[in-house]
C-alpha cells in the first residue's frame, strides 16, 4: 500500500519543511529540562534561566585583571571576609571560582595545617593560578580544574566551600551546588559572597547582582539551610548556609 505522503505530495513537503525547521533550531530552543529554561539573553546574560534568575556571561579569563585590581582591597574588603569565615587552622576550604587565586591566598594563611582547593571552569585561570603559587610559594593552595557541572571534588572531603562573585555565572548551578554539597563533610559550610541585587547603589551590570531572597530559595533547592547573612561588606552579601 502506497503511503498516504506519497498520494499526496504537498504533504510531503509540508512535513520536510516541518523537519528542516526542527533541525536548524538553535540548541537552545530544543533543550528543556526541569531545572533550565530560556529565552532572548540579556545584554549580560546568558538567556538561560534558573528558579526566575538569567544566568549571567562568564567573564573570561581575559578578564583577570579586573579579579586583581589594586582597589578590591577597599572596595569589597575580603580580609574582612575572611576573618568573618572563622576557620579552624586544619580546613579543607573549596575555594570553587578561584580565578586568579585573589581570594584563596587569603585564606591559605588561615589554614596553615589545611588547605584549600582552588577550583575554576578555565584552564587558563588555573594557570594563572599555579604562577602565583609559584611565584609566592604558597604550599597550601591546590589548584583543581572543575567542569561546568562539577567542582570535581570527594565527597565529604571539604569543611568549607566559598564562592565570591561566582555563583551568578555558574552554567549549570542545580548540577554544580549538588556536586558541592556531596562534597561537605558533616557539618560543613557554604558561604557565598554576592553584590546585592537589592541596592540600586550597588553600580554593577543586573545579572551579576543577586538577592538574599534568590539565594536561599536556589540553595534551598539544593538541600541546604540559611544560617545567617553577616552583613559586615561595603556592597555584598555574605550568606552563610549549613546542610539541611
Amino acid at each position: 500500500m502506497r503511503s498516504l505522503l506519497t498520494k499526496n505530495p504537498f504533504k510531503l513537503l509540508i512535513t520536510c519543511l516541518i523537519c528542516w525547521q526542527i533541525a536548524t533550531q538553535p540548541s537552545s530552543a530544543l533543550i528543556q529540562s526541569k531545572y533550565y529554561s530560556y529565552r532572548q539573553p540579556s545584554f549580560d546574560g546568558t538567556g538561560k534561566v534558573y528558579m526566575g534568575r538569567e544566568v549571567a556571561q562568564v567573564m573570561g579569563h581575559q578578564g583577570a585583571g579586573w579579579l586583581e585590581r589594586p582597589d578590591r582591597a577597599t572596595e569589597e574588603q575580603p580580609q574582612k571576609m575572611v576573618a568573618a569565615l572563622k576557620l579552624k587552622s586544619t580546613d579543607v576550604v573549596a575555594d570553587i571560582g578561584a580565578g586568579t587565586g585573589y581570594i584563596s591566598q587569603l585564606i591559605a594563611r588561615q589554614v596553615p595545617e589545611g588547605k584549600v582547593l582552588a577550583v575554576d571552569v578555565q584552564p587558563e585561570m588555573v594557570e594563572l593560578l599555579k604562577q602565583r603559587i609559584n611565584k609566592d610559594k604558597i604550599a597550601n593552595i591546590q589548584p583543581q580544574l572543575g567542569t561546568e557541572k562539577s567542582p570535581e571534588l570527594p565527597p565529604a572531603s571539604i569543611d568549607l566551600a566559598i564562592m565570591v562573585d561566582a555563583y551568578h555565572e555558574f552554567g549549570y548551578p542545580q548540577e554544580m551546588m549538588t556536586g558541592i554539597v556531596s562534597a561537605l563533610k558533616p557539618g560543613g559550610r557554604v558561604v557565598l559572597a554576592e553584590y546585592r541585587g537589592e541596592d540600586p547603589l550597588v553600580f554593577i551590570k543586573p545579572r551579576h547582582k543577586t538577592t538574599q531572597k534568590q539565594i536561599q530559595r536556589e540553595m534551598k533547592a539544593v538541600g541546604l539551610k540559611f544560617l545567617k547573612n553577616e552583613s559586615i561588606l561595603p556592597q555584598q552579601h555574605l550568606l552563610f548556609f549549613g546542610k539541611s
